[in-house]
Parts: C-alpha cells; structure tokens; sequence
C-alpha cells in the first residue's frame, strides 16, 4: 500500500540560489510594493468598454441592501456580469463605499491581483517543499516562489486584468482558484485537515460563482494531489473520494447559474455560424501568440476584435501540430515527469473554457492568460534558477524591473478612452469594433467627421456590423444626408432584425426623405418590440399624419400622451390634425395644453394663431404670433398671418412693416406684395 507522502517541516540544505533568511511576510510586503509602483498611475483610469455596460449602467448593484437582486444581477444582455454573482455583489460593494469614483473600483482591482499573487507565493513555496520537490529544490522555495510571484504580478500583460475595470472577473476567480489549490495543499500536510478542506470546497464554490474559467478547478486539484501527494489517481481517489465529490459538486452551481443567465449562453458563437473545427483552427494560433506575449509582451492590444488568424490553411495546420505536440507533450510527462506535466495541465486547463474547441465570440483577449501565465513563469524561474544558480536571480529581478516599467507604461495608454482606442486601432488596423467605438466618442463630441471617417472604416471592414451601419447611419442624418442614411440603418436591421433604434432612426430618416409609408412600416415593427415606448407612438402618429391616415395619427398622439402626458409636441401635434378633421375645440384644448406645458412651444402657438384667426379672434391671434415670431424670428407663415392680421385690424403701419420684412428674404412672394399694395393703398386713402 502506497504511504501518503508530506511535505517536511523545514529544509535542511543550504540555499544554492540566494542565502536568505529573511521573514515569508517580509516577501509578500515586497511584492504588494511592487505592484502599487507598477500600478500607481492606473487610479484616475475612466470606465471603458464593457465597464459601461457593466458597472456604470448596472442598476442592480445601485443598493447593496437588495442582496437578491445583486446576485441575480441585470436582466439585460451585459455578457461580463450575468450569471457571475461575486462579481456583482463586489461591484455592489464598490458602489456602496463610493459611488462610480473609478478610484475605489482601481484600489479594489488591485488588492485582489496583490491577494492572487501572494497565494501564488503559497501554492508554488509549499510545492517546492512537498517530498517530490523538497530535495532538489526545497532549499531555494522562497526566493523561487518569490520570484515568480513577482514576475506574475509585474508582468504588463497582466494590465487588462487589473486596469480594464469589469476583468475584476479573471482576476476574482483566479484568486479563488489559487486559494482553492492553497486550501488542500494545507489540508494534506496537517494531521487534521478538516477545515482546510471544507476551505478547499468553499473556495471552489465561491470561483464557480465569479466566473466559468473555475470549471477546471476540481481537475486540477485532483492532478495536484496524483503529482504531489498521493502518488497515484487511483491512491487519490481512494484517499479523497469524498473531496472530490464535494468538488464535483461545485459545478452544480456554475451549470445553474450558465442555465439561469440568458445572456451568459448568447457569449457562445454557435449561432454565428462558427464551427467547432473553425474555431479550434483559431485558437491554436491564440495559444502559440500567448506563449509569445509571455516572452515579448508587445503590442498589447485591448480589443482583437475577433479572430487572430486569417483564413490560411498553412498557418492553421502548423499552428495546430504546434500546440498538438505541446500537448502530447504535457500527457507524455505526466507519466515519466509528472511535475512538468501538471504544469502544462495547468496552462491548458485553464485556458481550456476559452481557448479550445467551444466557440465563444472573442476568440482572444490578453486577460485570459492571466492564471496560466503562472505555469511558465515557474519553468522559467527554475530553469534559470537550475542553469544560472544564484547569479539567476539578478537577471529575473532585471526582468521584472522591465515588467513592472513596462506596465506602468502600458497603464498610460488606459488614461482616457480617446487614448485606449486609438491604441488599439493604431495596434489592430483590421477591427472594425475598435473604429466604431472610436467613432462613438467622435460622435459623443459631435465631431462628425472623425465620426463618420471611423464608422465607413468599420463598414468597410465588416460590412454586416449592425453598430456600425447604425452609427454611420446616425451620422449621415445629423449632417442632413437622410437619403444616404436608410441604407446603412435598413442593412443594421437586416442584420438585427429586434434592432428598436435603428428602426426608429429609419423611420425618421424615410419620413425625411418623403417617404412616410416605409416609415410607418418601421414603427410599427418598433412598437412590436417596444410598446410602450411614448415616442415611437409619437413618430408613427407624425407619419400617419403625412400619408393621410388621420384617425390612426390621432390614435397614436393620444397612445403616446397617455404614455408621457408632458410631451408638449406631440399635443400640438395631436392639436394640428385635429383641426385638420374640423374638430376645433378638441384641437384649441390641444394647443392651450402644450403651451401649458411649454410655454415657448411655437408650434403650439402657430398652430391656436391660426384658429383664432378661423374664429376671427384677430387680437389674440395677433398675440399669438407675436410670440411665434420670439422664438422664431425667420417663420414667414406666422409673419406673414400676423401681417394680415394687423391689416383686418387696421394696424396698417405694423401691417406694412411685416409685409417688407417678409419680402427682404422672400422677394417673389406675390401674396405679400399684393398684400402690401392693398395696406399701402388704405393707408393712403386714410390720410386723404
């Protein structure tokens, strides 16, 4: 019968790769140090990307208080916080302590990254001590697991884990992840473990519920305890079946929470088209380009934008026997090194959930090496360490030097969102995403032309991209180009078919172009998605008006009202048809309502102007328009009725006055002259 194997108390052998003997705390104080010099200039750094979605619109974490709704976190599609319930409930405390001051979200970031590393400096030092390891390496487990410690947390591709806000989630589960292994690794070397142990299925649990990446924990555990402590699988087992069924257990939660989050399946590519081989052929090129970001950690890039690779055949087969050997590899030494070999399950297992044969939308993104970056950085620090003794250790604290300068000037590029995207866009020329949320912030500066230059680059590149068509869209009616715009909103819902804006946005811009009857088509899809939405009530009441279809204007003004009874427009819009069906006091009623309302509503006073003039109420309507032409100095038709009125009401210098007034930007009006010639011949008649 195999005897279970512990870890000695202390080493006895003098360390061969730094004589040091210096207090465990005294290392973990210089890697949080470390990491408050790389990170010092990240605190300022605003909400980007999906930290908008995520955390600035997030109204479930706005009160901490209704813990139920903060678990179950936002209805809506934001991909990074559904069904990830300790990723929410951190956020929610984030809000509570300070609002969305980004500083505190920073502070909070980087204390669990410190947290992720110092349990790194645990679970590698207590490896290098387990009988396996002890007397080759035992010796130097401090500095070994110090250095790789520092090395993790220093090196710059570790920054979009840390600065990026909302990859709190890789950095969140990575720290559980680790303190899972920590947890059993302390189990098996104290005669009574139980409550490590009952800590190691906590800690698992807790990961399960901050993101999916967790699944693999159970796993590795049980490959840790063959490698380090059982011997065997099969003396693991027997050993600490129970463990692992506690474990296994585990993925109850992450399979209720991937099964209860609608969102969460809508990450998958599945419904793209994507095919598993497709996506695998891709995803052997992102492992072989983290591999080198490891060693040459530049251009670090926020956003890929999709896939890595290009459709060549050549690339894919010698990137897939690449990492095909890698993995042979990684099985072979599980039997003849099993040391090696759970390093390399370590780095596959955890880039598995992403980075394997299920499609996911994003085939890459820098943070999810995070944890796995670990695995390499153990082979590099011991292999300098085997290779270059003591000397080693130098050379590894020069690199993580270079590390930790290098993320502190990977950091700036994080200062606004202007600055990160037109990073990644210098950086990766081919993502459309990238141009159009460059575009987006040209856009929200209403800089149009930047705008409009970054939304045709986004076009151009994927021409089916609904945003993109959206945005140039919204860009071509705001410079009064609506006739340019419909295509580019109609291919967004060809696209998108559920897209609410870009159906409005259509029928505006169709309505523009005179033609209403498309526009009422586009509403009434929106209002299929959206029925309680006051203006697109509002818009299709506008273009039910313009076909004619004034029982169904009428219809949708009061639907709309009903909806937003203070929409003063729409009252005097409801008011306009009215009185265009006879109804004059219903439409009188309307008017007086908008103007209520809104006082300076011109429309609204256009509009009762001109009944009183039906009702030959000439003074007040004279009023009227006096007030029309206070805010709309340019507005002939009210001139021009308040002209006619002064002239019914014998006011014929004020009379004259407006005719000329009219005819200095109208010349060839004919009604105004001949008006004009009727006030001057009363006038002259009146003076004989």
């Amino acid at each position: 019968m195999e005897r279970e194997m512990k870890p000695p108390l202390a080493s006895g052998r003098p360390a061969s790769f730094l004589s040091w003997e210096r207090p465990i705390w005294l290392a973990g104080l210089a890697l949080v140090l470390a990491a408050l010099a790389a990170y010092h200039n990240s605190f300022s750094v605003p909400f980007i990307f999906d930290d908008s979605a995520s955390i600035v619109q997030n109204e479930t974490i706005r009160h901490l208080s209704h813990l139920g709704e903060v678990l179950k976190g936002p209805p809506w599609a934001a991909l990074t916080v559904n069904g990830r319930p300790l990723l929410n409930l951190s956020l929610a405390i984030n809000y509570a302590l300070g609002g969305l001051d980004v500083g505190g979200y920073h502070w909070v970031n980087l204390a669990i990254h410190c947290l992720a590393a110092l349990a790194l400096f645990g679970v590698v030092r207590r490896s290098l001590l387990q009988p396996v390891l002890a007397d080759s390496l035992g010796h130097a487990a401090v500095p070994i697991a110090f250095m790789t410690a520092l090395l993790w947390i220093l090196h710059p591709i570790q920054t979009e884990a840390v600065t990026y806000l909302i990859q709190r989630a890789e950095s969140q589960v990575s720290l559980l992840y680790l303190l899972t292994l920590y947890a059993f690794i302390r189990a098996t070397s104290v005669e009574k473990g139980s409550a490590w142990y009952l800590l190691t299925i906590a800690f698992c649990l807790l990961g399960m519920a901050a993101k999916e990446v967790m699944v693999t924990a159970p796993v590795m555990v049980f490959f840790y305890d063959r490698t380090f402590v059982a011997g065997s699988f099969g003396n693991a087992w027997r050993r600490r079946w129970w463990l692992y069924a506690g474990l296994a257990a585990t993925w109850l939660l992450l399979a209720w929470l991937m099964l209860g989050s609608g969102s969460r399946g809508e990450a998958g590519a599945f419904n793209s088209g994507t095919r598993w081989y497709q996506f695998a052929g891709t995803e052997f090129g992102v492992v072989l380009h983290y591999l080198r970001m490891i060693f040459w950690p530049s251009p670090l890039i926020l956003d890929y934008g999709g896939s890595v690779l290009e459709e060549n055949g050549l690339r894919i087969a010698l990137s897939g026997l690449v990492v095909l050997a890698l993995l042979a590899g990684t099985v072979a030494a599980l039997k003849w090194r099993p040391v090696l070999g759970f390093l390399g399950c370590w780095f596959f297992g955890i880039l598995a959930p992403t980075s394997s044969f299920v499609p996911i939308v994003d085939t890459i993104f820098e943070h999810r090496i995070y944890l796995a970056l670990a695995a390499v950085l153990v082979l590099l620090v011991v292999g300098v360490q085997r290779w270059l003794g003591r000397g080693g250790f130098w050379i590894l604290a020069a690199l993580a030097v270079a590390f930790g300068f290098l993320a502190t000037i990977r950091n700036r590029d994080y200062r606004s969102e202007f600055a990160i995207w037109t990073d990644t866009v210098a950086k990766r020329p081919d993502n459309a995403r990238a141009y159009n949320n460059l575009g987006s912030l040209w856009l929200a500066r209403d800089n149009l032309v930047e705008a409009e230059r970054c939304f045709r680059a986004a076009v151009q590149l994927r021409p089916g991209y609904p945003s993109a068509n959206y945005n140039l869209g919204i860009v071509l009616t705001r410079t009064n180009r609506p006739a340019d715009a419909v295509p580019f909103f109609l291919k967004a819902i060809n696209v998108e078919e559920n897209f609410v804006d870009a159906r409005v946005n259509a029928g505006i811009a169709l309505t523009r172009i005179g033609r209403p009857a498309d526009a009422v088509t586009q509403y009434l899809a929106a209002l299929k998605l959206q029925p309680t939405s006051p203006d697109i009530h509002y818009n299709l009441g506008l273009a039910l008006s313009q076909v004619g279809r004034l029982d169904g204007a009428i219809h949708e003004y009061e639907a709309a009202l009903r909806l937003d009874p203070t929409l003063a427009q729409a009252h005097a819009d409801l008011a306009a048809v009215q009185a265009r069906q006879g109804d004059i006091p219903a439409a009188a009623r309307s008017y007086l309502e908008a103007i209520r309302l809104q006082p300076g509503l011109a429309a609204a006073h256009l509009g009762l102007g001109d009944l009183l003039i039906q009702a030959s109420r000439f003074p007040e309507a004279i009023e009227e328009y006096r007030k029309v032409l206070q805010a709309e100095p340019e507005n002939v038709h009210a001139r021009f009725n308040l002209a006619n009125a002064l002239l019914v009401t014998e006011h014929l210098d004020d009379a004259i006055v407006e005719y000329e007034r009219i005819l200095q930007t109208h010349p060839d009006e004919a009604d105004v002259r001949e008006n004009l010639r009727h006030a001057r011949a009363m006038k002259q008649s009146g003076s004989r």
